[in-house]
């Protein structure tokens, strides 16, 4: 009997695997296999605690940003508020201010007015009795003077008595 070159691949097929199976290779590469998926179990474990870490901590980021949104706009609005009272409260004590100045300068044009007026007044009076004086001098005599003097006179007792009573 010959053997042919397929005989002897058979036996060396089955000579392999016997010597893989008496190292006990299979259960070796089963064990490594085994070791390995657990090693992946452990790092998808792992990674999934680590999601979940770092949802919650993005959740509480989230949380402390919404909340420092929502003072941010507090203080702004409050800011807001604040600035609208100040424009007007200065507003208010600009009119305020200006009315005061605008009575004041009101009071100082009547009292230059009036003075003014009071000064014309006198002036006046000092220029009509010195004309008058002038005149009178010149032309009338002591005598009628004195007649003119008594009747004006009388004329503003008169005037007097009918004031007080």
């Amino acid at each position: 009997m010959t053997f042919d070159a397929t005989f002897w691949v058979a036996v060396s097929f089955f000579i392999f695997f016997g010597a893989l199976f008496y190292l006990k290779v299979p259960g070796k590469i089963n064990e490594l296999l085994t070791s390995m998926i657990t090693d992946i179990k452990k790092e998808i474990d792992e990674s999934e605690k680590l999601r979940t870490e770092t949802k919650r901590m993005l959740d509480e980021a989230q949380k402390k940003l919404n909340t420092a949104d929502k003072e941010v706009n507090k203080i702004l609005k409050q800011a807001k508020n604040d600035s609208e009272k100040l424009v007007i409260e200065m507003n208010e004590k600009f009119h305020y201010s200006s009315e005061i100045k605008k009575n004041a300068t009101k009071q100082k044009i009547n009292q230059m007015k009036e003075s003014a007026i009071k000064d014309i007044k006198n002036t006046s009076i000092k220029i009509a009795i010195e004309s008058v004086k002038k005149i009178i001098s010149t032309s009338v005599d002591k005598s009628k003077l004195d007649n003119l003097f008594d009747k004006n006179l009388e004329e503003t007792k008169a005037e007097l008595k009918k004031i007080n009573s």
